[in-house]
Parts: C-alpha cells; structure tokens; sequence
C-alpha cells in the first residue's frame, strides 16, 4: 500500500464540476492499493500518516503530527501509484489490486483514520476527479507498507 502525502493548507476535490469535498490545513493523501495488500498494511499506514510530525513547532521544526495540530485528512484513491514505468513509454498496472479488492481497503483505511479521531474527507472511489491543493512547504512524502 503506497501513501503519497502531501502537507496542505487546504485541499478538496471536484467531480463533475461540483465540489465533492475539502479539507483546511492538514494532509492530502493518494492512496495506491497494490496486489497483495491487506487489512494490517492499511493499518500500518494508517497509524504512520496519523502520528508522521511533519508540521512545524514554535520553533519552525518538523515536530508536529497531523492529530497534534487537529488537522485534516483528505483521502484520494489513486490506482496509478501502483504502476510500473520501467520498461517501455506505456505504464503498466499489472500491480495494482482488483477494484472490488481496492475500494475494501481504500473504504478501510479511512475508518482507521477516522478512529484516530482525524476529520476525513474523501474522494469517490474510481471516479474522474480534479484534486486542487495548496502544498505548505512544498512538503511531499511517499508512505509504503
């Protein structure tokens, strides 16, 4: 399971011309769901991007976790972080995980979250979506488990 995070003073997500959802300050995560995945990589990322201290202190040190400076989360499925773009110009996705399998686990990962007492927005799982954020830093990390 593949977390690219991105710290945000917003963020939010449009499909079909309509705002679906937004957050305020805190994390965008682009969640990729590769074969082989289960329940505990989506509990281990889970708790990784939940305690990560990737917010700056008083003292303008990365030393604060999403859940100390009450932030928020948006979660975004994103299938094409599992892709291979070593041979050739096409990508493949033979890694990433059956829809069905994809969404389980997707669907999971934020109620984890979500039981972390973390505000969770979310995207529409497979849908064509327009993902605006404002990148604080910019602060960029990818998460695997």
């Amino acid at each position: 399971m593949k977390g690219l995070i991105q710290r945000v003073k917003r963020a939010s997500v449009t499909i079909d011309g309509e705002k679906h959802s937004e957050i305020n300050q805190g994390i965008l995560v682009l969640l990729g769901v590769v074969k082989g995945d289960s329940e505990e990589n989506a509990q281990k990322l889970a708790d990784k991007i939940s305690k990560l201290r990737i917010f700056e202190d008083e003292n303008e040190k990365m030393n604060l976790s999403v859940q100390d400076i009450k932030g928020e989360i948006l979660v975004v499925s994103q299938f094409t972080l599992a892709s291979d773009c070593k041979k050739g110009t096409r990508p493949s996705f033979d890694k990433a995980e059956e829809p069905k399998r994809a969404n389980e686990l997707y669907e999971y990962f934020c109620k984890l979250l979500r039981e972390k007492n973390i505000p969770v927005q979310t995207g529409v799982f497979g849908a064509m979506m327009q993902v605006e954020l404002i990148n604080d830093g910019p602060v960029t990390f990818m998460v695997e488990m």
